[in-house]
């Protein structure tokens, strides 16, 4: 027994020092899988948001072509919406995603513009109907939008404070992109209609 005593006490320091060894590898892959945790809810939350997307595109066209009906004269903003709609069906991340369906957006807002300039387009039930389930669609994207960069805010302050930026810099985990809205699109289109 004494001997084993005699082990521990002589062996103390180093059993200590494994022992500090072993706590700050599992915080350290416990603070890992955190970061792949959050990650695949921000990668979730974002299919909720091109969900989203995809309901609005699902409307667009008909938009578009009740509005086309009227307003014959505006090729330019139906050109737009279909560029936009290209571009977004062709990007492949979420920053690429995110700003092509910033450009949806601004033809979007556009056409609902030049929409208002039509009285007879505007007493169709069918329009009518057709901007409302648009408007429910734009309520649940800004929704979604929050909720994605909630996830993404909480997930990138973990990659910036310390120590765990230390367990992200090691596995290579990047800060993921808000979705912010560009300035330019942050101004109301204007439409002139004097040409």
């Amino acid at each position: 027994m004494s001997e084993e005593k005699n082990f521990f006490e002589r062996n103390m320091k180093w059993i200590v020092v494994l022992g500090v060894i072993v706590l700050v590898l599992l915080w350290g892959v416990a603070k890992y899988n955190t970061f792949v945790t959050q990650g695949e809810q921000i990668t979730a939350q974002w299919a909720q948001v091109e969900n989203q997307y995809q309901r609005r595109f699902d409307l667009i066209p008909n938009i578009v072509e009740t509005v086309k009906g009227v307003a014959k004269q505006e090729q330019e903003v139906f050109g737009a919406i279909a560029e936009a709609r290209t571009r977004y069906s062709g990007a492949t991340t979420a920053n690429d995603r995110a700003s092509a369906a910033t450009q949806v957006e601004s033809a979007l807002g556009r056409l609902l513009v030049i929409a208002e300039n039509y009285p007879v387009l505007q007493s169709s039930q069918a329009y009518r109907d057709l901007i409302v389930s648009l408007e429910g669609t734009e309520n649940r994207i800004s929704v979604e939008r929050m909720k994605y960069n909630e996830l993404v805010r909480v997930f990138d302050t973990n990659i910036k404070r310390f120590p765990t930026s230390v367990i992200a810099s090691l596995f290579g985990i990047e800060e993921r992109a808000y979705f912010d809205v560009p300035a330019e699109n942050q101004v109301n289109p204007k439409v002139d209609f004097t040409n």
